[in-house]
């Protein structure tokens, strides 16, 4: 009890004053009048991440400016160049953190959670937050190839041999260097491989260098030791690295003996580096005959132990694990390639827990959960999401909150809401066991409503918090609302499926009046934005964060496709808040952001309006060679910004815009066809999406179209009622039909 009375607060201010600096329980008392009076300040969790990535920072700041003679990964020759896009001044920079090229790529395999990354060059991080391996190539003469100070490099995807595979390929004649970064099991354990080919017009030697450095800045290695055969590292007592042959020549240094780079070529030879500073670095050195290829094959063994986010049943190679995938056919087939590579992504980030991304975002968050969740549902993989959500209900609390950060009323709805979703796209309904966990998440959103009489413009939603962190300060976010309503109209399907009749008339009762509250809170607080937009909370003028109110439309359905308000907010966001033809969040991500473009090309689509389609052109046109994007996108250097380098949530975006193009569901029928571009109405070619689960049954589609007509075909396995299906091809007269009378009807093109 004594810590409530002891005087902590003078203490502090007098500390501080006393050694010269700002009282900081003053600046913190100022600094949250900067937003709505909340609960949580700013949830633990995001402030425990911030601390690490700063603290990495600043060791950032003390090594990297002052050793710019080193070799240093592709976002640190970038940034720290005067001469780039992507330079930063560091005057008053605390720390230093990759803010222009948070693009990377994850290998790895189904069903574990193990991931090795490749950067754009090349570099590979083996283990996560790990130190990583680069491959250079020097010239008796003095010539070097190191990848990530070439203007240019090639990069792709590839999963072929049942595995997943990023190749690197960066030359300069008359050097060349080619590397295929995979995983593999070995005697159940997750092995890293790296197969470089190299090749050199001259005589030289392929560098293999052990660096402590990955895409975030210094991860510390102390010592590096050569086996006496030559032919492997071990790395702090912890780790293996195993070449194919052995080193002819191996050279170490230390933070305190400078980059081994200009070291290469010396005679002299040592097989060990220990450095105190935790900047050990090493090099395999292996003789090229001029004009010849060689391949030098690399392994990491791993230390990654199985972890609760591994569920075994999805442990299973790559070409099982892809199989329920629902299959696209269009003419653009950059669609079709990151439609596959998106598929890759979420399965890769599913292992049995679901993560927002490889590194960065490597935890589990219900908001980003939903939308991965929901895609992996809509594309086909039913059991692997029965399995995932086993995890949904590990972080309920007592109260019936669904817990992942601290202060974000929006999960209880997102995960109820997917339950339902999962119960209407299977047929399986939702697990008795569920029952309690959704009674009590359903009731949790009933309590944490304000009251619906007080006299502000609150009255009736969730208290103000930090809700999707790109909106904004603390604030009474519609958001939240939007999802807290979509709950609890899930938590009503589901009681009324499990013959809960007393629970379902007073949630039915709870959903209208939150409804209303929402109403009369948009309304009572026109004056504030003299606009008729949805803004991101009723204290907020509109404004970039508005676009979180989209959800309402998708992919809640919460309100009809032309509802006035919610097309008025897209009308803002497309006149202010789009760069290069993509939605620009200037608040936090500071960057073009890809799922939240396709969000607004997602309302857009429902309304009808043909503004979708080069909203999901610009998209695919920021993605990276591997098909990724970072969770958000520098409108100069088109490198990540904020955030993961590969982003769930934007792949799940992706997958669910290339199902509604079509078809998608309406509350009480499903429009088809209706975001087919026109340009492929006139191609020839026979466009196809599925199988894909809808809430009536799982349904094929195909569409081929001449001049004047378009076939349009659908097999349906429905589960009970046929749908009502409105065929709504652009271009072409709209129908609607009876899908449990016909499988197909062909629909002529609209007179001038």
């Amino acid at each position: 009890m004594w810590l409530k009375w002891f005087p902590w607060k003078y203490l502090i201010r007098r500390l501080a004053r006393t050694h010269g600096f700002l009282d900081p329980i003053a600046l913190m008392s100022h600094l949250q009048r900067f937003a709505k009076p909340s609960e949580v300040a700013e949830p633990l969790e995001l402030l425990r991440a911030g601390v690490l990535l700063h603290a990495r920072g600043l060791v950032n700041r003390k090594v990297i400016q002052h050793n710019l003679d080193w070799v240093w990964p592709y976002w640190v020759e970038k940034q720290f160049d005067p001469a780039s896009d992507s330079f930063i001044p560091r005057a008053f920079s605390i720390s230093h953190v990759n803010l222009t090229h948070r693009n990377w790529t994850a290998v790895g395999l189904p069903g574990n959670s193990a991931f090795s990354l490749v950067d754009p060059r090349g570099l590979i991080t083996p283990h996560w937050d790990g130190w990583s391996l680069d491959g250079w190539i020097v010239t008796e003469s003095g010539d070097a190839l190191s990848p990530s100070r070439e203007p240019a490099s090639e990069q792709r995807l590839v999963c072929d041999h049942n595995r997943l595979s990023v190749h690197t390929h960066t030359y300069r004649e008359p050097l060349t260097i080619r590397s295929e970064t995979y995983l593999t099991r070995q005697n159940g354990v997750p092995v890293c491989h790296v197969d470089y080919g190299v090749q050199a017009g001259k005589p030289a030697w392929f560098v293999l260098a052990l660096r402590p450095y990955n895409p975030e800045g210094i991860s510390f290695v102390n010592k590096i030791t050569l086996d006496p055969d030559r032919r492997s590292w071990e790395v702090d007592k912890k780790h293996t690295v195993h070449f194919s042959r052995p080193a002819d020549r191996h050279v170490v240094s230390t933070y305190a003996d400078g980059d081994l780079f200009s070291k290469l070529l010396e005679n002299s030879e040592t097989s060990a580096s220990s450095c105190d500073a935790g900047l050990a670095t090493a090099a395999g050195m292996f003789k090229l005959e001029e004009n010849q290829e060689h391949r030098i094959q690399v392994t990491v063994d791993s230390t990654h132990p199985k972890t609760d986010d591994e569920h075994p049943a999805l442990d299973v190679p790559w070409n099982e694990a892809l199989q329920p995938a629902a299959q696209l056919n269009v003419p653009e087939a950059s669609f079709v390639e990151l439609y596959h590579t998106a598929v890759y992504t979420l399965v890769l980030l599913s292992p049995g827990s679901v993560y927002p991304g490889p590194y960065t975002y490597k935890r589990f968050w219900y908001r980003d959960a939903a939308f991965m969740t929901h895609a992996l549902l809509c594309t086909g993989f039913k059991d692997r999401v029965g399995y995932l959500l086993e995890r949904f209900p590990l972080d309920q609390k007592l109260s019936g909150y669904f817990h992942s950060q601290s202060g974000e009323w929006d999960s209880n709805g997102e995960v109820l809401w997917t339950l339902a979703r999962y119960a209407r796209l299977t047929g399986r309904g939702v697990p008795d066991h569920w029952r309690k966990a959704v009674q009590k998440g359903a009731r949790w959103i009933c309590r944490k409503r304000y009251r619906s009489d007080q006299d502000t413009l609150h009255a009736g939603l969730f208290p103000a918090g930090f809700s999707a962190e790109h909106l904004g300060n603390n604030d009474y976010y519609y958001w939240d609302d939007f999802w807290g309503i979509a709950g609890l109209e899930a938590a009503i399907d589901l009681c009324r499926d499990w013959d809960q009749d007393a629970l379902t008339v007073e949630l039915k009762a709870e959903a209208a009046a939150f409804r209303e509250a929402v109403h009369q809170s948009w309304d009572r607080s026109q004056g504030i934005r003299n606009h008729s937009g949805f803004p991101a909370s009723p204290y907020r003028r509109m404004d970039a964060g508005a676009v979180g109110s989209l959800v309402a439309s998708y992919p809640l359905t919460l309100f009809p496709p032309d509802d006035a308000r919610v097309l008025a907010t897209c009308n803002f966001l497309l006149e202010h808040c789009l760069i290069n033809g993509a939605f620009f969040q200037d608040m936090t991500h500071s960057g073009l952001n890809a799922y939240l473009t396709l969000h607004l090309a997602q309302v857009l689509l429902r309304a009808g309006d043909m503004r979708f389609q080069p909203l999901i052109e610009a998209v695919a046109d920021l993605a990276t060679p591997t098909g990724q994007w970072p969770e958000a996108i520098h409108p100069r250097t088109r490198g990540g910004c904020m955030g993961d380098g590969q982003h769930g949530w934007a792949a799940a975006e992706w997958v669910m815009m290339m199902r509604h193009l079509f078809v998608r569901e309406e509350p009480d029928h499903l429009v088809v066809g209706s975001g087919l571009f026109p340009q492929w109405l006139t191609s020839g070619a026979t466009l196809h999406y599925g199988p894909t689960p809808t809430a009536y049954g799982d349904m094929d589609i195909t569409v081929s179209c001449a001049h004047t007509s378009c076939k349009v075909e659908w097999n349906g396995q429905w589960r009970s009622l046929p749908p009502r299906i409105r065929i709504c091809i652009p271009g072409f007269d709209p129908v609607e039909v009876d899908a449990g009378r016909v499988g197909h009807i062909t629909v002529r093109r609209t007179e001038p």
